[in-house]
């Protein structure tokens, strides 16, 4: 079933549906930050992915249309600041999704990821009736795992090379949340200064197999 895309607000930061004509001033932010970006950007191990944001975007409406998707726009104080995608929606027994996202680098520091991933969330479970939000990090990005940890999602464990990012298969951090945890949602939560510091920690052993890549055994 189509997913409507909602418009949804907390102070400076709001989320709302992406546009076909948002393109163009896409691929400006993500040309001017690709030194900060492309390390974090998906790839694919079998051609290489042209840089067509007005492709992306008709894709990205698409996987909306089938109910599959909800993709946003960032935006702060009015200026478009990145993307934040709900995909891989599931109905029925698992009712679940994941989510992702990138934010332009001036943008850093200011809440901006916390506080769209909280308002994403609160949504899924709220308005759309999901269960489970999954966000999986690659171990290196400290700036994401600064956000599940002041959000509380819970730390699940390690995805050995688990998605195509930057050229090659990466090992990431898996993390979710369940809406029992969450009753008066994730953004109140986190503005209340109740969550768990602990919640997203990740154990030692895993940091430790994480600095060490999996040996590829050829045939």
């Amino acid at each position: 079933m189509p997913v409507s895309i909602p418009t949804l607000r907390d102070g400076a930061v709001t989320l709302r549906p992406i546009r076909l004509r948002d393109a163009r001033r896409l691929e400006e932010e993500l040309l001017r930050g690709r030194s900060w970006l492309r390390k974090w950007e998906a790839t694919s191990p079998y051609t290489p992915v042209a840089f067509d944001t007005r492709a992306s975007i008709r894709n990205l409406l698409a996987h909306s249309r089938s109910g599959s998707g909800l993709p946003f726009i960032v935006e702060y104080e009015g200026e478009l600041a990145g993307q934040l995608n709900v995909s891989s929606i599931t109905w029925g027994s698992l009712s679940s999704a994941t989510i992702g996202y990138w934010v332009a680098e001036r943008f850093a520091g200011k809440s901006v990821t916390p506080t769209g991933v909280a308002l994403a969330t609160d949504y899924c479970f709220s308005q759309l009736g999901l269960h489970r939000i999954e966000i999986c990090i690659r171990p290196e990005n400290a700036p994401s795992l600064r956000v599940v940890e002041k959000l509380g999602f819970r730390y699940e464990g390690l995805r050995r090379r688990f998605i195509h990012i930057d050229g090659d298969w990466r090992d990431h951090f898996s993390f979710g949340l369940v809406a029992e945890e969450v009753p008066r949602g994730v953004l109140r939560r986190w503005h209340d200064g109740l969550v768990r510091a602990d919640a997203a920690r990740v154990p030692e052993a895993d940091l430790e197999a994480a600095a060490h890549p999996l040996p590829i055994i050829r045939p």
